[in-house]
């Protein structure tokens, strides 16, 4: 994992960022030479870089942690958290799916899709049919039979009690 201080100390003995120092340790080979040989950019890449270093370090930890496979799914269902050890990693945040589901069921008077959950979490359907099907073993969603025969999940407590189903 790199690290934001140990980024900004490299910026610092690089001649604050002019010979590039901290952007071999990110692995951004083909720019640490070239700031290398000119200087940071005659320097307005080093200021840059001093302001833009932290966005740089979480990128680089996002695409380590994708090549580790840390990372499963979309990156928008992920959310760095603290762990145990103080340290930030990046990790699946389903709250923020359930609370997706819920607001579309809330919208759609309580039932939703697989495909409408894709949609609006920016997941696969594959994905959003598994988060759904979570739903139903824990008994906040059942999956249900329209009259027109279509397969639909629903969220009893936000429902249309007037909803025409198959029993």
């Amino acid at each position: 994992m790199y690290s934001v201080g140990l980024a900004y100390f490299l910026w610092l003995i690089s001649g604050c960022g002019a010979l590039g120092f901290h952007r071999f340790y990110l692995g951004k080979i083909g720019t640490g030479l070239l700031w290398f040989f000119t200087g940071g950019l005659g320097m307005i890449g080093s200021v840059y870089d001093f302001i833009t270093l932290p966005r740089q370090v979480r990128e680089r930890n996002i695409l380590r942690a994708i090549r580790e496979g840390q990372i499963h799914g979309n990156v928008s269902d992920q959310s760095w958290r603290k762990v145990n050890d103080g340290e930030a990693r990046f990790v699946n945040s389903k709250e923020s799916v359930e609370r997706v589901i819920l607001k579309l069921a809330k919208a759609n008077k309580g039932i939703i899709t697989a495909s409408e959950l894709a949609l609006s979490a920016n997941i696969s359907v594959e994905e959003a049919k598994r988060d759904l099907d979570a739903m139903v073993s824990k008994g906040f969603a059942e999956l249900r039979v329209r009259s027109s025969g279509s397969l639909v999940y629903t969220i009893p407590d936000l429902m249309d009690q007037n909803e025409p189903f198959v029993d």
